[in-house]
């Protein structure tokens, strides 16, 4: 019986070097696949092979997208007064006074400075309103039972589908003719960003607190806790990277805001950076104006990196309790 196994057991090794013996041979020589691959039709068919095409079509679209924003901020930091054509590096249209302007500056002049107050103003005013309100909603549309939250879901969804123009002109009908106790001006914006800009953290809280579920607010009330402290310290630190991102959608979509709050404005004085810039596109350019689009696009970037930071933080001290907890519990 032993002879006989052991005869099996060389019969079957002599088969498996004989399998190697032969798919060395065959990978010695080219393959067919290999010799397909060769020509351009076997390259193109290829799904495995190097998308050049494709990056070579994406770095276009980047550098024909960026390259005007690359040009009108170097344009703002201009020694001389031309929008074409480069006459060495200063800050003179940002905080200096130029020969050719000596208050025509962006933190010099008074009318673009004013303007840039009035920008930050609305945008921070904005967002400080807008995300604590679309958070409470966001969480109370959850809760809700009946057909009434879908009809409020599509109230946040319809101020995306409606043109931006119809919103400033329907505003300033509603302002100038019904509710004549705010008047045109910084009041006016302020009511009318609000309310549409409260739907960014609607949707981006709601669709956090569909990935989270109500687990946890469950296990915290079995422990003991009540519904608000469920909320407050179980429920809104996991909605902190939602909220985050809710603050720098809302501001970098308000800072930049032109045909709702051109259209509320009272006056010179309550006209923001981005009516201002188009206001003077109308007549004779200087870098000034580069400065002040360069200022907005700058703004915009801080807020978003300050909120990748914060992300990163809040992100990383939560993996850090889960570890912590899943370590306690194993």
């Amino acid at each position: 019986m032993s002879e006989t196994v052991s005869k099996r057991r060389q019969a079957d090794r002599l088969r498996a070097d004989r399998l190697k013996a032969d798919r060395l041979k065959e990978g010695a020589g080219p393959s067919a696949s290999s010799r397909m691959s060769r020509t351009p039709l076997g390259w193109w068919r290829n799904p495995w092979r190097r998308p050049h095409i494709l990056a070579s079509a994406t770095w276009l679209y980047v550098a024909w997208s960026l390259l005007p924003v690359i040009i009108a901020i170097a344009i703002s930091f201009n020694s001389g007064r031309s929008n074409s054509v480069w006459q060495g590096f200063s800050f003179q249209w940002w905080w200096g006074h130029p020969k050719f302007d000596p208050s025509g500056a962006l933190l010099v002049s008074p009318e673009l400075r004013t303007a840039l107050i009035q920008s930050l103003r609305l945008s921070f005013v904005t967002m400080f309103i807008a995300v604590p309100l679309g958070v409470a909603f966001a969480i109370g549309i959850s809760r809700w039972r009946g057909p009434a939250p879908a009809g409020a879901n599509f109230l946040m969804l319809f101020s995306f589908v409606v043109p931006e123009i119809i919103i400033g002109i329907s505003m300033f009908l509603f302002f100038t003719y019904l509710l004549k106790v705010v008047h045109l001006g910084t009041g006016a914006q302020l009511l009318s960003l609000v309310t549409y800009q409260v739907s960014y953290p609607v949707i981006i809280v709601r669709a956090r607190l569909l990935s989270i579920g109500k687990e946890y607010e469950e296990a915290a009330t079995d422990l003991g806790a009540s519904p608000t402290q469920a909320i407050r310290r179980v429920l809104l630190p996991m909605l902190y990277p939602a909220i985050l991102v809710s603050f720098a959608l809302v501001f970098a979509d308000t800072i930049d805001d032109f045909i709702t709050v051109r259209y509320l404005s009272g006056g010179a004085n309550t006209e923001p950076l981005s009516v201002k810039i188009y206001n003077f596109s109308r007549g004779s350019l200087t870098p000034a104006i580069n400065a002040a689009a360069t200022f907005l696009l700058l703004s915009t970037l801080a807020v978003a990196l300050i909120g990748v930071f914060l992300y990163r933080r809040i992100t990383s001290g939560q993996r850090g309790q889960t570890q912590e907890m899943t370590g306690y519990l194993s």
